[in-house]
């Protein structure tokens, strides 16, 4: 058990019975109120997302977790296939654990992949920005790069983001793989 104070980001609770993943963290001291800390987790099951309001003092219980390198290897109907890159064992991790991120997700990505104590899988980090070929985007136009006008492309793993109209297909781009946003070149 711990104090709400000693909760920080990343960090996996149980609350309400449930398996949960910090996502943010905030202390609130509104006017002449008492001081409270508002967290936003992630429920690791089926993805729902929960706001809660603890008091300083209150206790929670932190669930401890490993974690693991794995590359991604293949897709098999609603689970997706890592392997350990020591072991080389194959492990099968639900598709909700990997979140938003998973349209960018490619074979041969190495991933960070938390397991609680019953070694299941409960969530998966992806790298902060990934390399992906442009396979469809309408041309640019020569002349059209003094604005900040955005079409829609096409990558390699069938998501569709925005990206400036200097970018054609079969470039190579970086995509920042929280927000899905474009990034830059690659040269």
């Amino acid at each position: 058990m711990a104090k709400a104070s000693d909760i920080s980001r990343g960090n996996f609770i149980r609350y309400d019975g449930e398996l949960m993943q910090v996502l943010e963290v905030l202390h609130r001291t509104p006017g002449n109120l008492r001081a409270f800390y508002q967290i936003k987790f992630r429920n690791v099951k089926n993805g729902k997302l929960a706001e809660n309001r603890f008091r300083p003092d209150e206790t929670v219980e932190v669930v401890r977790v490993e974690v693991k390198e794995m590359m991604y290897s293949y897709r098999e109907g609603n689970s997706l296939v890592c392997m350990d890159n020591e072991t080389f064992e194959q492990a099968y991790i639900d598709e909700v654990a990997f979140g938003e991120g998973l349209q960018f997700l490619k074979e041969g990505i190495t991933v960070k992949v938390s397991f609680d104590d019953t070694n299941n899988a409960i969530s998966v980090e992806l790298p902060a920005s990934v390399e992906l070929l442009v396979t469809y985007a309408e041309p640019g136009v020569k002349g059209d790069t003094a604005t900040k006008t955005l079409k829609p492309a096409t990558l390699e793993t069938g998501a569709t983001i925005s990206v400036p109209l200097f970018v054609n297909e079969g470039e190579l781009i970086k995509v920042n793989t929280t927000t899905g946003e474009y990034m830059e070149r690659v040269k």
